[in-house]
């Protein structure tokens, strides 16, 4: 009975944690300001036009600049838990947190075609 008890107590325990953790990700708000100084990793590869990286196959890099803030953060997070295939993206991808994501969504979000002449978008 005591080991019954204690593993519906471990199982509970364990759901509030990981229910605190999605309204933890659900609530961060993200800041271009902030993403200016975390997108130092992108700029290698979606700040150059017409970049194709050849790993693991030939793939035509696209400019995220002006891309919508929660579709980047959301594609972070897919290459970060492996939904996407990509292995340099999710090496990248795996060390930001939600955080990262979305303060580099809003970043690129606001640029634009009219944005001044910005080498990072």
């Amino acid at each position: 009975m005591k080991k019954h008890l204690l593993l519906t107590q471990l199982a509970l325990c364990a759901g509030f944690a990981l229910s605190n953790l999605s309204v933890q990700a659900a609530d961060v708000q993200g800041s271009a300001k902030a993403g200016q100084g975390k997108v130092w990793l992108c700029v290698g590869c979606h700040a150059i036009p017409d970049y194709r990286a050849d790993y693991p196959f030939v793939y035509k890099v696209p400019m995220i600049g002006g891309q919508n803030a929660a579709y980047i953060a959301s594609a972070l997070s897919a290459y970060k838990k492996g939904e996407r295939k990509h292995p340099t993206m999710r090496a990248i991808a795996g060390s930001l947190s939600d955080q990262d994501m979305a303060d580099i969504g809003e970043y690129y979000a606001v640029q634009t075609a009219t944005s001044p002449s910005n080498p990072l978008k």
